[in-house]
């Protein structure tokens, strides 16, 4: 499970990007953002901010350059875009397909671990009762917008992030520049550069453009389907690949389904192949499960068909334990039969401790018939202990 620990830590990483700002009234009374389509008078519900509007007219990122350059002090920007089709949570730096409700404010001055603004460089040990990992959580249906924000300080953009339209944003006192007139191809070209320079370079720019991707990934259009596409060409790194392929299943529907399946086939990268079969089993596309499945029988790759074992058995489900089944009886490569049994040993204890109990005690291959009696040990189930006991007093 670390794997997918640490990928979904590196996908769903929060960011948020501030830039300068003027000086601009309070707007405790300017916080409804009506509905339709993005424009001028549109703002979302911010808190504890002096907002300033500014229009788009010409290129996003010559607007955002100049930002930066005068973004002596910290200072947040941020915009609407049409959202992509779904159900979902965001804000704040998570996002789910969970059905959790609206759950108050995102704090945009307080990192993830509950430190504030400027305390956040020098207290370590300060944490805020109401930030938290479902802080801010609020839902992204059918056709909502999303809110894209930038935090900048000292002439850098230092942090990205996502929210719905529905999130009070609390800016913790800091100036907020709203800008009207964004348009989608302007604003996906914009977070593409971040995502590019962010992989090209590695390690240092990882956070924003990781949080540039996310924001793509949400974006509703086909600007933001082809920049993902563009992701996982196989010129394109590795990391960044694996990164695109999951937003491509968890957020991109049929188009994201088709991306996946032809990374499926041609990618030449195991290790990405094998991010692939991640992505896949996260997607809610019936022929999600139909690509794993031939993936399990397919792939030339011992590896990757060992890991689409893994996720197929998280999926559960007759048609997932039947590929199982067929890779332990059917498969050349021992490690990958190894696999398939612990796979068994993640199914629910009624369905997978007896298929063990059968693999141990008929299974041609010693190695594998020892890894299934391993798996019945740790299961800690009366049926083992049975079995065990038949098997040492013969």
């Amino acid at each position: 499970m670390n794997t997918l620990t640490r990928l979904r830590k590196s996908s769903l990483a929060a960011l948020v990007i501030l830039l300068l700002a003027g000086g601009g009234v309070s707007i405790a009374k300017q916080n409804e953002a009506p509905g339709g389509d993005t424009g001028e008078g549109d703002l979302p519900r911010i808190e504890n901010a002096k907002v300033e509007k500014r229009n788009v007219t010409g290129a996003l990122a010559d607007v955002m350059a100049d930002l930066e350059k005068n973004a002596t002090s910290p200072v947040w920007v941020g915009f609407l875009m049409p959202a992509v089709a779904g159900q979902r949570t965001t804000c704040c730096g998570n996002d789910s397909d969970s059905s959790a409700p609206w759950c108050g404010k995102c704090l945009l001055e307080t990192d993830r671990a509950g430190r504030t603004g400027t305390k956040a460089a020098n207290d370590a040990n300060h944490t805020d009762s109401q930030s938290g990992p479902n802080h801010g959580i609020v839902r992204l249906e059918g056709r909502q917008r999303l809110i894209v924000l930038f935090r900048l300080q000292d002439k850098h953009l230092t942090r990205m992030a996502v929210a719905s339209e529905e999130c009070v944003l609390d800016a913790g006192g800091l100036p907020f520049i709203w800008l009207t007139g964004v348009k989608t191809p302007d604003s996906v070209a914009f977070l593409s550069g971040h995502v590019r320079e962010g992989f090209a370079n590695g390690g240092g720019r990882h956070f924003v453009s990781n949080e540039a991707l996310m924001a793509i990934a949400l974006h509703a259009g086909p600007e933001a389907q082809a920049a993902l596409e563009s992701f996982i060409a196989p010129t394109q790194p590795e990391e960044l690949r694996k990164q695109a392929a999951f937003w491509l299943g968890v957020a991109r529907g049929k188009e994201g389904l088709a991306a996946l399946q032809r990374m499926a086939k041609n990618d030449p990268s195991t290790e990405v192949r094998g991010h692939v079969a991640f992505a896949l089993s996260v997607s809610k596309e019936p022929g999600a499960l139909e690509e794993m499945i031939r993936m399990a029988h397919d792939d030339e790759s011992g590896h990757v068909r060992g890991q689409v074992i893994f996720w197929l058995a998280q999926k559960a489900g007759k048609r997932a334990v039947g590929a199982i089944d067929g890779a332990i009886a059917n498969d050349p490569d021992t490690e990958v039969k190894k696999k398939a049994v612990f796979a068994l040993s993640q199914l629910p204890k009624d369905e997978g401790v007896p298929k063990l109990i059968q693999v141990a005690e008929n299974n041609r291959n010693p190695e594998v018939r020892k890894q299934a009696m391993f798996w019945l040990g740790q299961s800690q189930d009366p049926r083992a202990l049975s079995f065990f006991e038949k098997v040492l007093l013969k």
